[in-house]
């Protein structure tokens, strides 16, 4: 194929530099409809493998061991399995607007089966790290029809899973991948299937349009509960194009890759970024950077397989820093790149000054189909931002009323919400429930994040505005007191939440992690925080020693936990009149569903005459408090 991007048609023998806000807007002169040759997610791999048809288009390590051999899958049997696998979902029911779900590891069968569902029906990756009851309100909330699961294996329990929420799903089959089935029981072996079916043409004749809804992500699980994001092949297809022309990708070029399948940085801003550019997809192991070889092994791994980016979410490459590359040969790296959540401005400087690399911060969110602004590589990298829209991108920053509506856009460097629209924004949740207050202005996604413009355009993302801290009435921005705790020498990983407080609302309290083999002294990560912030409110009245950190399956800190286990603290604290008399009284805070969050609170082995009694003394020392509460007897 004629030019450099493969998904451009308009693209010759060279790129724009795009080096100027100019140049971007004269190259969007012409309609973005006009410049991508792939309608859907099915052609964009179609078109990378053109590229180069007998080049590796996964390169599978089942240990992260660069010493091993890989499984090489070529792009001509990669483009013919997913097209036997379309037609596999096809034979058993699978239409247009059918879900195949799928809990898999990073086995070569997993990006298959993504694009085989997508080229069917809907794709709907879930993450078999959820607790069972999590991941059957997933599979009922999208309907699905064929469900494709890692079969009975050691060292993983997602078949155990399967079988435990099976009898409430309403499935039409179950398709294992390393199992041997059990057709009368409608469970299928993904290997038997899929050889029965042609790989040159896709049996349903259906041409898939861009329109058409191509997958629904569930959201990262740090805000609660999961909501399903309905993607179009134009949003996916988007993203891919867009981050090929702005990382100048290459045929035959290598990615270190470890991200799960169920997170949109992993399934879209790599793996289809990849795919479609007729690059290779090194995966490190089933289970990806979760692997520990992945990390321990990162610099030999680089000077094999010679990738251009270290690429991944921060918490690995924080972990990384602590890996010395020794005598390795890791020339081949030109960049570093991060997202999912923001990386420290510390461990952007420690890339800088120890691997002497440009560190492409990222940003987005799974409604805008991952990325949709990054740091230009043509342009100034500017620490601690988030860059700058892709082509056909746009961000603004605002102020809205209480209700979500507009009030006005933002001045250069005043904060306020961050919206977006773009061909990467989804149109809506699944769940129509869950639109209200999704958008601004209708196509105007509300990040829910806080951030500001720059004098360029330049996007500097400040806070989650669920993250704040409200203290009297004062919102305290965690990210600023999160950085000075990370700059600490002793520190692993960092977070501020507010924890309840009778009086103010709120209080600021820190967790850490702290790096392997560290200590601190009773009150030395206090003192470090408060002599380093100038706002004495939004010091951490403690800073708590946790480990590990809790966070989500896609390496982002949930907050959520640490919510519940600040209130925990507090409410046991409150309560401890009752248990110095004796009674046996504990709490629990956890997610609810109307509530957000709810104080659980159990009193045992009380005499049936003082059970109201006790019940209404916690209500009283409890009332104080905004979160919920109940009650139970024991």
């Amino acid at each position: 194929m004629a030019g450099i991007h493969a998904l451009d048609r308009l693209i010759g023998s060279d790129y724009p530099d795009l080096a100027t806000d100019a140049e971007v807007r004269a190259f969007e002169q012409v309609p973005y409809a006009d410049r991508v040759a792939a309608e859907s997610t099915y052609d964009a791999i179609r078109l990378g493998a053109a590229r180069n048809p007998d080049g590796p288009a996964i390169q599978f390590l089942q240990n992260a061991d660069p010493a091993d051999t890989p499984v090489v899958v070529t792009y001509r049997d990669f483009i013919a399995r997913v097209t036997q696998a379309a037609n596999m979902f096809h034979a058993l029911g699978v239409e247009k607007g059918d879900v195949v779900s799928f809990m898999l590891p990073l086995l070569p069968d997993a990006f298959v089966t993504l694009f085989g569902a997508e080229a069917a029906g809907i794709a709907n990756p879930v993450n078999p790290l959820l607790e069972p009851h999590q991941i059957a309100e997933i599979l009922e909330a999208a309907n699905t029809k064929v469900l494709v699961a890692l079969g009975p294996m050691p060292g993983t329990d997602i078949w155990q899973k399967v079988e435990q929420i099976r009898p409430q799903l309403n499935l039409k089959a179950i398709v294992q991948v390393f199992g041997g089935g059990d057709p009368g029981k409608g469970v299928f072996a993904f290997s038997d299937l899929i050889k029965q079916q042609p790989s040159d043409r896709l049996v349903s004749g259906r041409k898939i349009l861009g329109s058409d809804i191509a997958a629904y992500f569930h959201t990262g699980g740090t805000t609660g509960t999961p909501k399903l994001v309905r993607h179009t092949h134009v949003n996916q297809v988007y993203q891919a194009w867009a981050l090929n022309l702005l990382l100048k990708s290459k045929p035959g070029a290598n990615m270190l890759f470890g991200m799960p399948l169920f997170h949109v940085g992993g399934s879209l801003t790599q793996v289809l970024t990849t795919l479609s550019a007729g690059g290779s997809l090194v995966v490190l192991s089933p289970s990806g950077w979760r692997n520990p070889n992945a990390v321990k092994n990162i610099w030999q791994l680089v000077e094999r397989f010679k990738p251009e980016a270290l690429s991944s979410v921060p918490t690995v490459l924080a972990a990384t820093l602590a890996v010395p590359p020794g005598n390795t040969d890791i020339s081949s790296l030109k960049y570093a790149a991060g997202g999912g959540s923001a990386i420290p401005v510390a461990v952007g400087s420690a890339i800088q000054d120890k691997l002497k690399l440009p560190v492409v911060e990222v940003y987005g969110m799974t409604e805008t189909s991952s990325v949709h602004t990054l740091a230009y590589r043509s342009r100034p990298i500017r620490l601690g931002s988030v860059g700058l829209p892709m082509p056909y991108a746009r961000v603004r920053i605002v102020q809205l009323d209480a209700e979500g509506k507009l009030i006005r856009d933002c001045a250069p460097d005043e904060i306020g919400v961050v919206i977006m629209a773009g061909p990467g924004v989804f149109g809506g949740y699944l769940n129509n429930e869950h639109n209200k207050g999704a958008f601004v202005d209708e196509v105007w996604v509300n990040s829910g994040d806080l951030g500001r413009l720059d004098a360029d355009g330049y996007l500097w993302i400040t806070g989650r505005a669920k993250d704040l801290v409200i203290r009297g009435g004062h919102n305290i921005d965690p990210a600023p007191i999160e950085e000075i705790m990370f700059r600490h020498p002793a520190v692993g990983f960092a977070a501020v939440v507010g924890q309840p407080d009778a009086y103010a609302g709120e209080l600021p309290v820190g967790y850490v992690q702290l790096k392997p083999g560290a200590t601190v002294e009773p009150g030395e990560l206090e003192t470090w925080v408060r002599e380093r912030t100038p706002e004495r409110a939004a010091v951490p009245v403690q800073v708590i020693a946790i480990d590990p950190m809790p966070v989500t399956g896609v390496g982002k800190v949930f907050k959520p936990q640490l919510r519940w286990d600040a209130a925990q603290r507090v409410f046991t604290k409150v309560l401890t009149p009752l248990t110095e008399r004796g009674i046996d009284c504990k709490v629990r805070v956890g997610a609810h569903g109307s509530h957000g969050s709810i104080a659980t609170v159990t009193l045992a082995g009380l005499p049936a005459d003082q059970r109201e009694a006790v019940a209404s003394e916690v209500h009283a020392l409890l009332a104080p408090f905004v979160m919920r509460h109940e009650v139970v007897q024991m």
